[in-house]
């Protein structure tokens, strides 16, 4: 992209116009490609695709994103080899003849790995195909000792998916826009080592703990145009294996990687030159990474260049994808079968397996589909239709991970409804969580104590706002009690009628013409003599026995 002055100059005006269309009450140095680094990070990029649609003339340029997701299998040994599986263990600490690829060791598979991908398959309405072979797919890597990887890229075994997502949407980013993609197909296959580069002494170190880790690796069609899109698919995912148990989802640690394929084109013209951004670890990087990715190719082809047919890497610090090499020339991968693994096959029911084979050596549907758990799409619509929650809400609780415990456990112990516990957790619980950069689990407000405030609330021991008072104070010292936090500050309803009568009298004498107003027909007046009241009784008066009063004494 760095050409003459004349060249950057009208690459300019065309960013300048992008700009005009994405974000046209905002104005932007010309700083080469920073311009198109703070155009591309924006989280809306859906629904400004959707304006640009609607307010400029057909055909203009769209995105079009498929996916390709790792997934490494949650198992307690690798794929082929009885090694040990552990994140942080020391390096070349977990690794057998067979994953360091010596002379005359054979693969033998790992039976939970293959059940962990039929229930993934069926969660995911794939078709289990019932004979699945296994592939040598050659190519030369420091961190992979055999020379080649061996996967299933002739007959996997789960083809023809869909998955279903939600996102987010409106105005107000209050909406739950559903939406789904396709899934290709799902194949078991092995992991790489790592390769660990010391830039101080100018060498790279070989790690081999991963190498034959199992993972499954999920193609998604190019059905998504854009990185929300994106976003929420794999997260979606994410949630489906972590409820099934086939793979923990920690992209920190890698056991979730997401390879993202970009490209753009007008709708109703073939589809464009793609780009690989490989190896992206986090949900908001991927949706980063692809608006951006997006974004340059738009650039590219409106100032008359052409997209080039390579692999990328994202930099999360500067929100730029990077070239990492060219695609232009087929890599020959040398497929072949591979020798050492007969067909894998699975069957409907044990009754359908030959004789003399032992159960514990078959992988049978009928006996995968009955250990299926409540998936999350099913888990929202079980929270709407039990208790009577916003879909929006439901959508919340599931993909917070530990929320919707949380809540279900909130409910059970208080007599307050589901709809006032959800406030709570989603305006109170929720909001100082964020605050502090915590999860659920790091709450230190367990639900019962929760549950405790609700409940003193629900009895007419303390107002809503002293309820609110208390959840702050729990908060900072969670050793103690609602009841004591009540007791030791005070905080209990004021319950002499006699009082609250004094106070109601003092505040209406005080406020000659607010009664005025009232009883002129403004009753919205009649709130500020409340909050009066209850600033007199430091918020310990019950607010329909105020209210009674006040309108007795102002009619």
């Amino acid at each position: 992209m760095a050409g003459s002055p004349a060249g950057t100059t009208a690459l300019l005006c065309h960013l300048n116009k992008l700009i005009a269309i994405y974000s046209p009450t905002i104005t932007y140095q010309r700083h080469g490609w920073c311009v198109i680094r703070r155009i591309c990070t924006s989280v809306s990029r859906c629904r400004s695709q959707a304006q640009t649609k609607r307010k400029s003339a057909p055909q203009e340029l769209v995105g079009v994103v498929g996916l390709e997701i790792h997934a490494q299998i949650h198992s307690n040994t690798k794929l082929f080899s009885g090694s040990q599986v552990g994140f942080q263990a020391p390096p070349n600490s977990l690794v057998s003849f067979f994953d360091a690829s010596l002379p005359g060791t054979l693969p033998v598979l790992n039976r939970r790995c293959v059940e962990a991908a039929v229930m993934t398959g069926l969660a995911l309405n794939c078709t289990i195909n019932r004979k699945s072979l296994f592939d040598r797919k050659h190519y030369f890597y420091a961190d992979l000792p055999a020379g080649y990887q061996i996967t299933q890229q002739r007959l996997p075994i789960a083809v023809d998916g869909t998955l279903t997502y939600s996102h987010l949407g409106g105005r107000k980013r209050n909406t739950v826009v559903t939406k789904s993609v396709r899934i290709k197909q799902i194949q078991l296959e092995q992991d790489s080592g790592k390769s660990l580069h010391d830039d101080y002494r100018s060498q790279t170190l070989i790690d081999l703990n991963r190498a034959g880790v199992g993972l499954m690796e999920l193609v998604m069609e190019p059905d998504m145009s854009c990185g929300e899109e994106a976003a929420a698919a794999v997260r979606e995912m994410q949630l489906i294996l972590q409820a099934l148990g086939t793979c923990q989802g920690n992209m920190a640690e890698g056991q979730l990687r997401v390879d993202a394929n970009v490209s753009v084109h007008r709708p109703g013209d073939p589809w464009g030159i793609r780009t690989e951004v490989k190896n992206i670890n986090s949900a908001r990087n991927l949706a980063r990474a692809i608006d951006y990715e997006i974004q340059r190719q738009m650039v590219v082809l409106e100032s008359g260049g052409t997209v080039q047919n390579e692999t990328r890497s994202f930099d999360g610090k500067t929100g730029h994808t990077i070239p990492m090499r060219d695609k232009e020339g087929l890599q020959d991968y040398r497929f072949m079968p591979e020798p050492n693994l007969p067909p894998l096959m699975v069957y409907e029911a044990c009754s359908t397996a030959p004789p003399g084979v032992a159960p514990s050596q078959l992988v049978v549907l009928e006996e995968v589909r009955e250990r299926l758990p409540e998936l999350p799409s099913v888990r929202r619509q079980r929270l709407v239709e039990t208790y009577g929650i916003l879909p929006e809400h439901s959508f919340t609780l599931v993909n917070e991970d530990g929320l919707m415990d949380y809540f279900e456990a909130v409910v059970r112990e208080t007599k307050a409804g589901p709809r006032k516990v959800i406030g709570w957790v989603m305006n109170e619980l929720q909001g100082l969580l964020h605050q502090q950069n915590l999860s659920v689990s790091q709450s230190p407000i367990s639900p019962q104590a929760l549950a405790q405030i609700l409940n003193l609330q629900e009895n007419g021991q303390i107002s809503s706002s002293i309820a609110k008072q208390v959840f702050q104070e729990l908060w900072k010292t969670p050793g103690k009690t609602a009841q004591q936090i009540v007791k030791e500050h005070d905080l209990g309803m004021v319950n002499d009628s006699t009082e609250i009568h004094r106070i109601c009298q003092k505040v209406v004498d005080s406020h000659p013409d607010q009664v005025q107003a009232i009883r002129g027909g403004n009753k919205k007046v009649l709130n500020k003599l409340m909050g009066l009241v209850q600033k007199e009784t430091k918020g310990r008066a019950d607010p329909v026995l105020v209210r009674a009063i006040l309108e007795q004494k102002t009619s």
